[in-house]
């Protein structure tokens, strides 16, 4: 029997939806606008609570937020959010739930202005991943200057749920930061990518 790969500390889990996303997602840099808006909507939402809980409502979140085009949530209206807060497949959490409205409206204004959100956010790390290899999870920042301005730069232009600690995390699952183990099967596969 073949030995499963050696994962980061925080993978160990058995579901899944967390392998999946950690063996196939996390830290592979994003250049779809779509993409990237989803996951700044997913980092917001987890706040407080545990990634596994917003994996595991992902789908939910795909249905509810119309696939996450942020043209048609920016349109959304009081019924639309009160529409939300009755599903029991997201977080209903009314601040949530309004600050993805929000955001999408800052979102297509930040696009408007750069021509894409991917070319706001590769920016700050010039174009291309920052390769860490940490030996232990406690080695991992929570937030680093990068996100500290990210996170300031993203609040002027008012987005909401964009602290630096939520951006940091927003950095790894996008790709703008590798932040696989040393030991990760995963670091040198995600280390080729662009």
């Amino acid at each position: 029997m073949a030995r499963p790969p050696r994962r980061c500390h925080w993978a160990r889990l058995t579901n899944p939806l967390y392998l999946r996303y950690h063996d196939e997602e996390w830290g592979v840099p994003s250049h779809d606008d779509r993409h990237l808006f989803e996951m700044l909507i997913l980092e917001g939402a987890q706040a407080g609570l545990s990634w596994e809980t917003i994996l595991n409502k992902r789908a939910a979140y795909q249905r509810m937020f119309q696939r996450f085009d942020p043209k048609r949530i920016a349109r959304w209206t009081k019924a639309d959010v009160a529409r939300a807060l009755r599903d029991p497949g997201i977080v209903r959490n009314r601040l949530k739930i309004e600050s993805a409205v929000t955001n999408a409206r800052a979102f297509l204004a930040l696009q408007e202005e750069f021509g894409s959100f991917d070319a706001w956010l590769w920016r700050y790390v010039d174009g291309k991943p920052i390769q860490n290899a940490w030996k232990s999870m406690d080695e991992i920042p929570a937030s680093t200057r990068i996100s500290d301005a990210m996170s300031k730069d993203l609040k002027q232009r008012g987005f909401r749920f964009v602290g630096s600690t939520i951006l940091y995390a927003y950095m790894q699952s996008v790709g703008l930061v590798n932040d696989h183990a040393a030991a990760c099967f995963r670091r040198a596969i995600v280390k080729r990518m662009k």
